[in-house]
């Protein structure tokens, strides 16, 4: 059984649950933290990190897609979409990655 970091698509699933991650804790602590309580360092920390994997998830996502000759029109925007939207990427590792 090969581990999720040997292939590019566990690599890109992975990106994609530590991006959805940040997220929830940017939206649900640091953000509330900031604004009802003015803690600020909170989201000055989280906040660049969401970012960077944010970017590395696209970056991986158009590699993965190259790599795995995806069809634009059937995933990769799918992939892509998911990580605009709050969330999509807990739902595109579910429905499309996990079965690559």
């Amino acid at each position: 059984m090969r581990t999720l970091l040997s292939t590019s698509i566990g690599r890109l699933r992975i990106v994609g649950y530590l991006e959805a991650t940040t997220l929830l804790l940017l939206v649900f602590l640091a953000v509330p933290l900031k604004y009802w309580f003015g803690y600020e360092s909170l989201t000055s920390m989280i906040g660049p990190l969401h970012g960077a994997l944010f970017l590395l998830f696209v970056i991986n996502t158009w590699t993965v897609s190259l790599e795995q000759r995806w069809k634009f029109s059937d995933t990769t925007w799918k992939v892509l979409l998911a990580c605009i939207i709050p969330f999509g990427t807990f739902y595109v590792d579910r429905k499309i990655l996990s079965k690559l």
